[in-house]
């Protein structure tokens, strides 16, 4: 397993000094995903919760629904040509009668850190039937002060950007404001890879009654990734695309951006924050 942080060395200019000394950095390194052996795609992630960020891709690509449709999750040994294991390449084997999609070229994508939807081939391809569809029924309430709150939460608990200052978040809370889980990432559509792919190895899917808070913009992919997940409330730090708007409409879900302190602009749903 490679390491989340990494160090190297640095000229540091301070006041008109000039030092040279060791700064530690978030650690960047390609992770391919296989499907019942056959290669899927590749995204640039941080080392850790691999499997949860397999399985969180596979659930946001309308593969998995229910945590009885994977057999085993693993790393694959032999990746390299020399037959080492380099812990960046995860095979999903898909459990006995589940339909496997037809892996075409237009789903065999390179998923860079800053964009998990580069080479689809249409809008079309990425408006995958969810597994959930409740979340526009889904009756959750937040207290717009409670929501207001959540940013601090999550920033207090993001151990290593402390260390980095270069990584995007994703936590999970409840409707009153209690952090259930919190990943990090150096691409934000990764975080929320994690943190769907480990409700989804808890049984927690859908999640139902959640609030999703992520550290940067809120696009497309990531509200996507939300409806998938049966995520109802999503709220970004900073702006959403016109595209993520249209998509929340669309799937009933309540969209937050700029959500800072007492501030926020919401998007759509707006009937679940109350004042």
């Amino acid at each position: 397993m490679g390491r989340v942080t990494e160090r190297r060395r640095v000229v540091r200019i301070r006041n008109g000094g000039v030092g040279v000394r060791p700064d530690t950095l978030v650690a960047e390194e390609p992770l391919e995903i296989r499907l019942n052996g056959k290669p899927l795609a590749i995204t640039m992630r941080t080392p850790g919760d691999d499997f949860a960020l397999a399985v969180g891709f596979l659930v946001s690509e309308g593969v998995l629904g229910a945590a009885s449709d994977v057999q085993a999750v693993t790393y694959c040994e032999g990746a390299t040509a020399d037959g080492s294991n380099t812990y960046n390449v995860v095979n999903v084997q898909l459990a006995a009668g589940v339909p496997v999609p037809d892996i075409t070229l237009e789903r065999n994508v390179y998923t860079t850190s800053s964009c998990g939807l580069c080479g689809k081939a249409s809008l079309d391809a990425v408006r995958t039937a969810t597994r959930f569809p409740g979340i526009a029924a889904d009756p959750v309430r937040v207290p717009a002060e409670v929501l207001s709150a959540m940013p601090e939460r999550l920033r207090a608990a993001q151990k290593v950007f402390d260390r980095t200052g270069g990584l995007h978040a994703a936590g999970l809370f409840t409707a009153q404001g209690e952090l259930l889980d919190l990943r990090e990432d150096v691409g934000r559509h990764n975080a929320v890879d994690k943190i769907v792919g480990r409700a989804y190895q808890s049984g927690g899917l859908p999640l139902t009654g959640a609030v999703l808070l992520v550290s940067g913009r809120a696009s497309f992919e990531l509200v996507q990734k939300a409806v998938m997940a049966g995520i109802p409330v999503l709220a970004a730090v900073s702006a959403p695309s016109s595209l993520a708007v249209d998509l929340a409409l669309e799937s009933g879900m309540t969209l937050v951006g700029f959500l800072r302190g007492p501030d926020m602009n919401i998007y759509a749903g707006e009937e679940r924050i109350t004042l």
